[in-house]
């Protein structure tokens, strides 16, 4: 393999790398959006038809 092939062939991958992390970011972006729009369709979840303790904080300390 000539070094000229090599030189291409890393920056193809670092190229392939960077897209790879853009898409990641955009789609986390994405999901965070569609997560707050969700929460603020629905609201804050009720807990007055729960039982006492269910959906409080979870003591692990032993």
């Amino acid at each position: 393999m000539d070094m000229m092939s090599m030189v291409t062939g890393i920056l193809s991958m670092q190229q392939g790398n960077l897209q790879g992390q853009i898409a990641t970011k955009l789609t986390k972006q994405n999901i965070d959006a569609e997560k707050f729009a969700v929460q603020t369709l629905l609201g804050t979840p009720s807990t007055a038809n729960l039982a006492s303790g269910v959906g409080g904080n979870l003591n692990v300390t032993a």
